[in-house]
């Protein structure tokens, strides 16, 4: 479950980030291609948002999902100990998202994702289109399906990303599936 504080922080930050930009909720609603009124709950912390939510909403602001949730996060320093690692769940599928790298100039994000037994979790093209990414699984198998090719990853495998498009973390095992993702912000 996610902690209700990291929530009100994040819809803190969405909200920042949409008024330093001078929208308003109805140009982010049609930027991010979401309704007025899922981002208003979300900017009052009154719900917690699903992975495929941030990815359309980081998109529009031109921010990696990583960069919105980490603008959200309290101050680190240069080490992020486990224990102060934000951990993220998607209400609606039970994606589990950590964020393992601190916050930093760095152009480089490093998060873990627990992707539960038969779940899948789109994200649209927007999300990826400043961003370069590997994804390495560390435990089960993960379907990454980027347009029509469809990737297979079993334990070990690496696969970069191409161009932006919509994609989808598809794990149609009885097991959950562990990976890495490494983003290197491009703009």
């Amino acid at each position: 479950m996610n902690d209700p504080d990291f929530d009100k922080r994040l819809g803190a930050r969405v909200r920042t980030e949409r008024k330093s930009r001078g929208w308003s909720l109805d140009a982010l609603a049609e930027r991010a291609s979401v309704s007025r009124a899922m981002i208003h709950k979300v900017e009052n912390g009154d719900s917690s948002p699903t992975a495929n939510l941030l990815g359309k909403l980081s998109g529009a602001f031109g921010l990696s999902i990583s960069t919105l949730m980490a603008r959200a996060e309290s101050g680190q320093g240069r080490l992020l100990r486990q224990s102060d690692q934000s951990v993220w769940v998607d209400p609606e599928t039970g994606y589990r998202r950590r964020h393992v790298s601190p916050r930093s100039d760095l152009p480089l994000d490093l998060v873990e994702v627990t992707l539960p037994s038969d779940a899948s979790v789109p994200m649209p093209a927007s999300a990826y289109a400043f961003l370069r990414q590997l994804i390495w699984v560390l435990e089960g198998e993960l379907v990454f399906v980027e347009g029509n090719t469809r990737h297979v990853l079993a334990a070990g495998d690496c696969l970069e990303l191409g161009q932006p498009i919509h994609c989808e973390f598809i794990n149609e095992t009885g097991v959950d599936c562990r990976y890495v993702i490494t983003a290197l912000r491009t703009a």
